[in-house]
C-alpha cells in the first residue's frame, strides 16, 4: 500500500508550506475537487436520512468548553485561549458544544424527535509536532459531524441507522474496515466520573453491535471523555490502525447544557445525544482512500473522470466537442492533446483516470468513442451518447464499478 503523503504530492492533490505551518496542509485544485465531491456525497446522504445542516463558528468562549467538560478533560489537546474584547475565546476542538446550543436555542416537542443536526465544520487540535504528517494527523480538521437529539427509546435505532450509513458510504468508497471496536473508558481522571451513565450508554451500544451481527472487540481506555463509542478502524500501508468513523452515545452534555424536550405528558424531559461521523475527517478519509486505491479513486470521486485522447490533431475539434458534452452532463473531462506525446504515452500518463475515450478518424466521423477502462479493458467503438450515458449513470449513483456489466 503506498504512502499517501508521497502520492498526494505526486498527484498534485495537496501540499504544505513552512510559512503556513506544520499540520496545516493546503488543497490543490485536483485535491479540492476530491474534497468537494466527497463533501457533497455525504451532505446528500445525510439529507436523505432526515438530517438538517447548520453552520457554527470555529471559535467559542472558554466558558462554553468548561460547561461541556472539554476544558477539564481535553484542554491538553486544545489551543490556548485568545484574549478578545476582554473575553477568552478558544478554537473549538469539536462541534458538539455548538450543536447543543443550537438545540437549546428553540423549544422542542417529543414529536420533533429524533432531531438530526449535521455540519461539515472545522475544528482544531493542538497536535505535537512529532506526530504530524500528511493528512492523517493535522491541526486543522474538516469533520463530517452530526448530533442526533432523541429519546432514550430512540437511541438504539439511531445508532443502528448511523452504522448503516457508514456501511453504504464504505461500499461507495471501496473501503474495507479493519475491525469494529467498542471503545470503553479506562482508569484515571480522563473520563467523566459517572459510573451509572457509563453503564447505561455502554449497554446501549453493546446491544446495537450485537443486533447488527458485526464482529467487534471491546477496548478500555479508548472512549470519548463523556461516553463510549463504536469506532470503525482502518489500517494504513504500514499497518498502523486509526479510527475513521464513529458512533457515540452521550448522556453527559445534555445534562451539562440542561437540554429538554416537552414530552407527551407536558413535562420537560432530557434528550440523549447520539454523536456520529460517517466518514470522519475529510483529511483522514482522503488519506486512507489514496493509500487503499493507490490514487485510482472510484470513478465518481476521481478528479478527472474521463480523458479524451484524439489520435492526431485532426481529431481535436471532435475531442473538444466530446469534452463539452461531458461537462454538460456533469462529468469532469480533459483533453490529452497529441502534442503531449504519442497515444501510448498519453494513455500511460493518464493511467489513473477511470475512462479514456480514444477518438480517431473513424470515431470522429461517426460520433463514436473507443473506451479504455482504467483496469485495462478495451471496449469496442460505440456511439458517444451511449458511452457517456453509461458512465454518467455509474457516477451519479456512486457505483464502485467501472462498467455496468462488470464487478471490477
Amino acid at each position: 500500500m503506498p504512502d499517501h503523503r508521497k502520492l498526494g504530492r505526486e498527484l498534485g492533490l495537496f501540499d504544505t508550506d513552512p510559512l503556513i505551518g506544520a499540520g496545516l496542509p493546503y488543497w490543490l485544485p485536483d485535491g479540492a475537487t476530491v474534497r468537494h465531491t466527497l463533501e457533497e456525497y455525504i451532505r446528500t446522504a445525510e439529507r436523505r436520512e432526515g438530517y438538517h445542516h447548520v453552520y457554527s463558528p470555529v471559535l467559542g468562549k472558554r466558558e462554553l468548553y468548561e460547561i461541556s467538560g472539554h476544558w477539564a478533560h481535553y484542554s491538553d489537546d486544545m489551543f490556548p485561549p485568545m484574549e478578545l474584547g476582554g473575553e477568552n475565546v478558544v478554537l473549538r476542538p469539536s462541534l458538539c458544544p455548538h450543536h447543543a446550543l443550537i438545540y437549546r436555542s428553540r423549544r422542542h416537542s417529543y414529536r420533533e424527535l429524533p432531531l438530526r443536526i449535521a455540519e461539515l465544520g472545522g475544528m482544531y487540535r493542538s497536535e505535537l509536532s512529532g506526530v504530524l504528517g500528511g493528512l492523517t494527523r493535522v491541526r486543522a480538521i474538516q469533520l463530517n459531524d452530526a448530533h442526533v437529539f432523541c429519546t432514550l427509546e430512540q437511541v438504539a435505532e439511531e445508532a443502528w441507522a448511523a452504522l448503516e450509513m457508514i456501511r453504504r458510504a464504505y461500499e461507495a468508497l471501496g473501503i474495507t474496515p479493519a475491525r469494529y471496536r467498542l471503545s470503553l473508558p479506562g482508569p484515571g481522571g480522563k473520563y467523566v466520573d459517572a459510573p451509572e451513565m457509563w453503564q447505561r450508554s455502554a449497554a446501549l451500544l453493546t446491544d446495537v453491535l450485537d443486533r447488527s451481527g458485526l464482529p467487534y472487540e471491546a477496548a478500555g481506555g479508548e472512549a470519548a471523555f463523556y461516553g463510549p463509542k463504536i469506532d470503525v478502524q482502518v489500517t494504513d500501508g504500514a499497518g498502523r490502525e486509526s479510527t475513521l468513523s464513529t458512533v457515540q452515545v452521550d448522556f453527559h452534555q445534555p445534562e451539562r447544557f440542561d437540554l429538554h424536550y416537552i414530552g407527551a405528558d407536558g413535562a420537560g424531559h432530557r434528550p440523549v445525544m447520539v454523536h456520529r461521523s460517517i466518514i470522519g475527517s475529510v483529511e483522514r478519509a482522503v488519506a486512507h482512500l489514496l493509500e487503499q486505491h493507490g490514487g485510482a479513486f472510484p470513478a465518481w470521486l476521481a478528479p478527472t473522470q474521463l480523458v479524451v485522447l484524439p489520435v492526431s490533431g485532426a481529431e481535436l475539434p471532435a475531442a473538444a466537442a466530446l469534452a463539452r458534452r461531458c461537462a454538460r452532463l456533469g462529468l469532469r473531462a480533459e483533453i490529452a492533446d497529441p502534442e503531449q506525446g504519442s497515444l501510448g504515452a498519453r494513455v500511460r500518463a493518464n493511467r489513473l483516470v477511470p475512462y479514456q475515450a480514444v477518438v480517431g478518424a473513424a470515431e470522429a466521423a461517426g460520433d463514436q468513442v473507443a473506451l479504455r477502462l482504467r483496469d485495462g479493458r478495451r471496449l469496442p467503438a460505440q456511439p458517444a451518447d451511449d458511452a457517456l450515458a453509461r458512465i454518467t449513470g455509474l457516477v451519479t449513483t456512486h457505483s464502485p464499478h467501472l462498467w455496468p456489466d462488470a464487478t471490477a
